[in-house]
């Protein structure tokens, strides 16, 4: 076994930490920033947990279980089965795929391009250029330390401090005061905005590419794999937090200068315009691509991966080749009708990502009454898929009624209280099961 020091954990840590960096990861932060002012650090502490910490957690309790489909499986096979499998077309080539590609070409090329210049044509030509580098990188998944951690992530790096040494050196102004739920209740809103990121999703997936890039560098045995799994994704959530903090505080030393802005992506144009005139639009050109690029090969070899064990019938690469080219034809319908579609199957299987995760830590505890993870999910589940069509407007008469009466249903919580009574239920129902058969054998 080669010797795995400091230096190769950090590595590892980095290329994790660029696969979960992608472009919302990039604007959330300095809006936050923007709209929070001086109550930026409390909204932060909100935002480190959902952002930051249930990632780790999620990379952390898939290792530990050793895998998500052993995770999922605690559930039931077949839940186990579709679910995966809907996770990785939500994060693959359905939703989150396309969308690397159509975030970094509105952020990266439109803005360089005349009014009456064909968009379709330009985004069919930059769409086909991204996806087959990101393939053909892809088809090396246990290279991703070489091209992501060694090679792209150091620049995005580099990029990022210039911004934020920007916004030391020559801050746009001074903090303004917190703006709507951000002056009352900053920590909570920095939660639910982080929430948002759902960074958990992929974090389900991410960990067996990370493994490979582990055994790549000579660790065979399995405890010791899963050993330096576990610390990549503490070094990543490490690497998130600070780069967050960076760009929120961009964000906050620009809300006195501008006043009213829509999101981040705009807080960005104007403290690198303020700064650097029109390079600043070259220096965020950079940004998106290479935190889209990554992303899209982290999402890219973890579907690959899963369904070439799924379906063997065709190789790893080939699914890569196919969840490109699937994912190019989607991202040029346009970056608004993919997140039109993304929120709500997004928003229905997101609580369960989390609920899974919960279960996973409090199953040396727990684990003997089986039926928590049936009832639990089934009932996080329904609550999870009614919500997701309320938020559509696609509410059922009487039943949408009653949903919001949930405590916390309003923030998007609402499936806290029926996931926690599910587990109540299994205790509950696992308790009297254990002691019948207690009984049977007296």
């Amino acid at each position: 076994m080669e010797q795995f020091g400091l230096k190769d954990r950090i590595l590892i840590g980095i290329t994790l930490f660029s696969m979960f960096f992608g472009a919302g990861n990039l604007i959330f932060p300095p809006f936050l920033g923007a709209q929070a002012g001086t109550r930026t650090w409390a909204a932060m502490a909100g935002f480190a947990v959902s952002a930051v910490g249930l990632p780790v957690l999620g990379v952390v309790a898939v290792t530990l279980s050793g895998g998500l489909k052993n995770l999922a499986s605690r559930v039931h096979p077949k839940f186990a089965a579709i679910y995966i499998v809907v996770l990785y077309l939500a994060i693959g080539p359905c939703l989150a795929i396309p969308r690397t590609a159509s975030t970094s070409f509105s952020m990266a090329v439109i803005p360089f391009l005349g009014d009456r210049m064909p968009l379709e044509g330009f985004q069919a030509v930059y769409s086909f250029v991204f996806f087959a580098a990101a393939a053909g990188v892809a088809m090396h998944p246990e290279k991703l330390t070489e091209y992501l951690g060694k090679k792209l992530t150091p620049i995005l790096l580099g990029l990022i401090l210039v911004i934020f040494a920007s916004a030391v050196l020559s801050p746009a102004g001074s903090a303004a005061p917190p703006r709507a739920a951000y002056a009352s209740m900053a920590p909570a809103h920095g939660f639910l905005y982080g929430y948002q990121t759902m960074d958990t999703l992929a974090a389900l997936n991410f960990g067996m590419i990370i493994a490979m890039n582990i055994r790549e560098k000579g660790i065979k045995k399995e405890k010791e794999v899963m050993k330096e799994t576990v610390c990549a994704g503490w070094a990543a959530g490490i690497f998130l937090l600070i780069i967050y903090a960076m760009l929120a505080f961009v964000g906050m030393t620009s809300s006195g200068a501008f006043p009213v802005t829509a999101d981040g992506t705009e807080v960005l144009s104007l403290v690198t315009g303020r700064v650097f005139g029109s390079g600043g639009t070259v220096i965020l050109a950079f940004i998106f691509v290479i935190a889209c690029f990554n992303t899209c090969v982290g999402l890219l070899s973890c579907c690959g991966k899963y369904f070439s064990t799924l379906f063997p019938a065709a190789s790893y690469k080939r699914w890569v080749f196919i969840f490109a080219f699937v994912s190019m034809v989607i991202s040029n319908v346009g970056l608004n009708a993919i997140l039109k579609v993304s929120e709500p199957v997004l928003n229905a299987i997101y609580p369960l990502a989390i609920l899974l995760i919960i279960l996973s830590f409090i199953h040396r505890w727990v684990g003997r009454f089986r039926e928590i993870y049936p009832w639990s999910a089934a009932l996080c589940g329904i609550v999870s898929i009614l919500t997701a069509l309320d938020q559509q407007a696609l509410s059922l008469s009487g039943v949408t009624e009653i949903l919001r009466r949930i405590p916390a249903y309003s923030e998007g919580f609402g499936w806290l209280l029926p996931s926690a009574a599910g587990i109540g239920i299994g205790v509950l129902l696992g308790a009297m099961k254990n002691r019948g058969k207690a009984g049977d054998k007296i």
